[in-house]
C-alpha cells in the first residue's frame, strides 16, 4: 500500500483496544464471529492448537498495540505487552500481517513504515516467534536495495522446506525473496506490470475507493511449486514457478518471462491455499468470498453484508477458514465492528460457479 491510502483509512479510535465481544451466529450459521473490536486489524492467524492473532496496523498515532492473541474473547498483546510499547528497544512498529508456518512458528511481518510515512532506518523486520516459549527466535531484516523508501511489506508465506519467506512490496510493486537460512534477500519482478496496479479505483460494496495499490495478495501452493500473486486494485492473478523466483542466475527479463496469468478474479487483498489445495479469495466489490477448486473453477462461497472487505486468511487445523474484515473502504463513521469470521467449509452447501 502507498502514502495516498493513509486519506482513506484514517479512522477515529478509542484509546484502548476494547474487548471483543464472544462467538456469535450469523447467516444461518455459515459464518461465526469468534472475535470483534473496536479496533482496525488486518492480519490474522491460528496455530495448530487453535490459538488465534491477530495485528493492528499503524495507520494513525493512536495504535496501541500491534499484536495480539485472542484468548476467552479478549485481545491480550502479544507476545507481551513490552514488545508493543514503541518506548522499547526492540518492539514492533508498524506491522502488516502475521503468519503460521506448517511447524508452527508465528511469523510477524514489520513494515516499520508508520502511517505510510516512509520506511525507517534499518527497513522492514520479519520477525519468527517461538509459540511454546513466546520468544523471539529471529529478526530478519533486509538489505538496502531490496525496500525503498515508501515499501510496505504487505504478506507473507513461508517455505519451511527450503528455508525461504516470500512477500510482496504494495507501496512499491514488487516480490521479496528471504533466504531464511543465509539472510541473502532480494527485489524482484519490480515494477513489472504484473506487481503494478491495473486501475485506479474499486467500486466496494457501492462505495467508490480511489487508490493504485499494486502486489498486495500473495499465496503458495501446497507443494509450493507456485507463488501466486495480485495487485490490490486488479483483477488479474498471476503466477510465477518459485525455483524461478529462487534462481540468482536468471535476469529480470529471463524471470519476467516465468510469469503466467491465471485468470480473471474478484478483487481481493489477501489469498491462501488451503491444505487440499484451494484457493481462497475475498471479493471486495460485493462483499463476499470466493474460492478457486482443485479443478481451477472460481466459485463463488458466500456473500454476505457483514463481509466488509475480508483482508486476510488463515485454516485451522480442522480445516475452518478465518479472515478479518478490515473495512478500509468505507469512511470512518460509517464501520462498525471489525471482526474476525470464520467459516466451515464443509457446511457451505450453495455454491456458484462465477
Amino acid at each position: 500500500m502507498n502514502k495516498i491510502i493513509y486519506q482513506f483509512m484514517i479512522v477515529v479510535l478509542a484509546t484502548t483496544i476494547g474487548a471483543c465481544e464472544n462467538a456469535k451466529q450469523v447467516n444461518n450459521n455459515k459464518l461465526e464471529v469468534v472475535a470483534s473490536s473496536n479496533r482496525q486489524w488486518t492480519g490474522v492467524a491460528v496455530d495448530h492448537v487453535g490459538r488465534v492473532f491477530v495485528n493492528y496496523p499503524k495507520w494513525s498515532n493512536d495504535v496501541p498495540v500491534s499484536v495480539a492473541e485472542i484468548i476467552d474473547g479478549k485481545a491480550v498483546a502479544y507476545p507481551n505487552k513490552e514488545w508493543n510499547d514503541k518506548n522499547n528497544a526492540e518492539s514492533f512498529m508498524a506491522v502488516q500481517s502475521v503468519v503460521i508456518d506448517n511447524k508452527n512458528r508465528l511469523w510477524v511481518l514489520d513494515t516499520r513504515n508508520p502511517i505510510f510515512a516512509g520506511v525507517k532506518e534499518g527497513g522492514p523486520v520479519l520477525y519468527q516467534f517461538n509459540l511454546e516459549t513466546n520468544k523471539k527466535e529471529h529478526a530478519f531484516q533486509f538489505a538496502d536495495d531490496v525496500y525503498k523508501e515508501n515499501s510496505y511489506f504487505n504478506d507473507v508465506r513461508i517455505d519451511t522446506e527450503k528455508q525461504i519467506a516470500y512477500m510482496t512490496d504494495s507501496g512499491d510493486g514488487a516480490l521479496i525473496v528471504l533466504d531464511l537460512s543465509s539472510g541473502e534477500s532480494r527485489r524482484l519482478l519490480d515494477h513489472h506490470s504484473s506487481t503494478e496496479s491495473e486501475v485506479d479505483y474499486l467500486i466496494c460494496d457501492g462505495k467508490k475507493w480511489e487508490n493504485a495499490v499494486p502486489t498486495d495478495g500473495i499465496a503458495l501452493t501446497k507443494d509450493h511449486q507456485y507463488l501466486y500473486y495480485i495487485a490490490l486494485t486488479g483483477h488479474t492473478l498471476y503466477r510465477i514457478k518459485t525455483v524461478a523466483l529462487l534462481n540468482n542466475e536468471l535476469s529480470q527479463d529471463v524471470l519476467a518471462s516465468n510469469v503466467e496469468t491465471v485468470k480473471t478474479i474478484p478483487a481481493t487483498d489477501g489469498m491462501m491455499f488451503d491444505t487440499v489445495g484451494n484457493l481462497w479469495l475475498g471479493g471486495l466489490e460485493n462483499n463476499s468470498i470466493n474460492k478457486i477448486n482443485l479443478k481451477g473453477e472460481l466459485i463463488s462461497v458466500v456473500k454476505d453484508s457483514t463481509i466488509r472487505w475480508a483482508d486476510s486468511f488463515a485454516q485451522d487445523k480442522k480445516g475452518h477458514i478465518y479472515f478479518t474484515t478490515s473495512q478500509i473502504h468505507l469512511p470512518g463513521k460509517q464501520r462498525q465492528a471489525y471482526e474476525v469470521i470464520k467459516i466451515d467449509p464443509t457446511q457451505l452447501d450453495e455454491v456458484t460457479k462465477l
